[in-house]
C-alpha cells in the first residue's frame, strides 16, 4: 500500500466495521466477508469505550491475520500500534500524518480523509499518506455530511499517484462511474453489514471491478 513500495494500487472493497457493541457478533459478521474477499478492513466504532475498542481491535487483528487482510484502525495511531495493525485512517480532526508515521513506521498504511478537497489531498500526498479517501459521493446513513465529492475529483487526483478511495452512500448500483473515474477502493459499511445477505452484496461490489468481456 505504501506508495514507494507498491506502485500497483490495491483494488476492491474497503470494508469498515459498524458500531457493534458485541465483539463475538462483530467477529461472526465479519469473518464470512473476509473469506469472500476484502482488500482492507477498517475498525471503526464511535460508540465504544477505550477497553472495548482495544478488545475489539485485538480480536479483529487476529481474524484479519487468518485471512491475510490488512487491518486499519480509525482515528487512533496508538491503538494501531498496540494491536499490531497494518495502519491507521485519519480524519480532519485527527493527529497528523507525520506523527502517525513516526509512531507506526515507514511501511504502515496511513490513510487520510480528503472529503471534497483536492488541496487537502495534495497536502496529504506530500506529507506521506498511503491513500486518499474522498466523499461523500452520495447521502450516507453512516455519517452525516454536507460535503459532496464528484467523479471529477477522482480523475483530478490521479496525478498525485496514490490509491484513491471512494466513500459515502455507495451501492453496487452507483459505484461503476466512480471506479471508471479512478476509484481504486470502494469503502462501505452499512450497505454490506446491514444487507439481507451481506456476502451476496459484497460479491455484487466485487463484480463492479471486473473488466467487461
Amino acid at each position: 500500500m505504501n506508495h514507494a513500495s507498491a506502485p500497483t494500487p490495491p483494488r476492491g472493497v474497503y470494508l469498515i466495521t459498524p458500531d457493534e457493541p458485541d465483539t463475538a457478533r462483530l467477529l461472526a459478521r465479519t469473518a464470512p466477508l473476509l473469506a469472500t474477499g476484502v482488500t482492507l478492513l477498517q475498525y471503526r466504532n464511535k460508540t465504544a469505550d477505550a477497553p472495548l475498542r482495544r478488545a475489539q481491535a485485538e480480536a479483529l487483528q487476529a481474524l484479519c491475520a487468518r485471512y491475510a487482510t490488512p487491518l486499519i484502525i480509525n482515528d487512533d495511531p496508538a491503538l494501531a500500534q498496540a494491536v499490531g495493525a497494518a495502519g491507521v485512517h485519519l480524519g480532519e480532526d485527527d493527529e497528523g500524518i507525520a506523527a502517525a508515521r513516526a509512531l507506526l513506521g515507514p511501511t504502515a498504511v496511513i490513510g487520510i480523509s480528503c472529503y471534497d478537497d483536492h488541496a487537502r489531498a495534495e497536502r496529504a500526498a506530500t506529507a506521506g499518506a498511503s491513500y486518499l479517501a474522498f466523499g461523500a459521493f452520495f447521502a450516507s446513513n453512516s455519517k452525516a455530511t454536507t460535503r459532496r465529492a464528484t467523479p471529477d475529483l477522482l480523475r483530478q487526483s490521479a496525478a498525485l499517484g496514490l490509491p484513491r478511495v471512494a466513500i459515502g452512500g455507495l451501492t453496487p448500483d452507483n459505484v461503476a462511474p466512480l471506479i471508471a473515474a479512478g476509484a481504486d477502493l470502494i469503502a462501505v459499511i452499512s450497505s454490506v453489514y446491514a444487507a439481507p445477505d451481506p456476502v451476496a452484496t459484497l460479491h455484487a461490489y466485487l463484480d463492479c471491478f471486473q473488466e467487461p468481456a
